[in-house]
């Protein structure tokens, strides 16, 4: 069986492909909001990961979260890994900020949709490529 997105997810903007995961970038521009989801199928939970394939969902989680930290400054970073209606394994990486609309709620809790101009979303994801294609370079990032 093949790795193939869920409906879900099908409709996120693509950033790269990364050693497990397929990086997707939330079409929101009051949060800057990243998911990892592992190419692999049929997974629900990360246990449902290999030992091997969960520490590197980990070293990639950090290298994301790092990129969101020192990069864009966010106040708070928000990780989640829910799937109650998206039963595909992806998690969430969200920067949040102090004057963000949801502040100190979570996004969901937010119904106000705001997608990026084209322009900006085209800068964010050469930026987010860029920065990511660094951080892999930097060493060997697979486990």
């Amino acid at each position: 069986m093949t790795f193939s997105l869920h409906p879900n997810l099908e409709g996120k903007i693509f950033i790269a492909e990364l050693p497990l995961c397929r990086l997707l970038l939330e079409n929101e521009r009051n949060y800057l909001w990243l998911l990892l989801v592992p190419r692999k199928p049929n997974l629900a939970r990360i246990i449902d990961l290999t030992t091997v394939d969960q520490l590197q969902l980990l070293k990639e989680l950090d290298i994301a979260q790092r990129i969101l930290w020192n990069e864009f400054k966010p106040h708070q970073l928000n990780v989640a890994a829910i799937g109650n209606k998206t039963p595909q394994l992806h998690l969430h990486l969200i920067a949040r900020h102090t004057n963000d609309p949801a502040w100190p709620n979570t996004v969901w809790d937010h119904p106000v949709r705001a997608p990026y101009e084209e322009n900006e979303k085209k800068t964010l994801i050469a930026q987010m490529q860029s920065y990511f294609s660094a951080y892999l370079c930097k060493s060997d990032n697979t486990v």
